[in-house]
């Protein structure tokens, strides 16, 4: 299996950079709405400005946890395939600690786990 290349990499990284800008810009729009409620509050409708922020809240803390429990899905399933894809030297298969590259795999892959019980430990909140 051929190994994606730099461009590739670099590509996909710089794809999705610019689509969690736009995420960004969504979180800053929202805020943005969310203090414009105030006007509720300040009118003497609180009730309205209590509803409209918890529904606000409710909805996105829903989208945002079917996100990160498909995307967790996602990732687990493929930890095996990410395991066997460990660095190793060319006819020293019992080796693998040697190989150049060992080191920075092992601890980037546990970043990847990591992040996912983060992510599990949230769902069970």
């Amino acid at each position: 299996m051929e190994e994606p290349g730099l461009e590739t990499i670099t590509d996909a990284r710089g794809r999705m950079v610019r689509q969690l800008a736009e995420l960004q810009k969504f979180h800053v729009l929202l805020a943005g709405q969310s203090s414009g409620l105030k006007k509720f509050g300040n009118n003497g409708a609180g009730l309205a400005e209590i509803r409209l922020a918890y529904e606000m809240l409710e909805q996105y803390l829903a989208q945002t946890d079917a996100f990160l429990e498909n995307m967790r899905g996602r990732f687990e399933a493929r930890l095996g395939v990410l395991r066997r894809a460990e660095p190793q030297i060319e006819g020293r298969p019992n080796e693998p600690d040697l190989a150049p590259g060992h080191t920075e795999f092992w601890l980037e892959f546990s970043r990847l786990t990591a992040v996912l019980r983060r992510i599990s430990r949230r769902a069970e909140l």
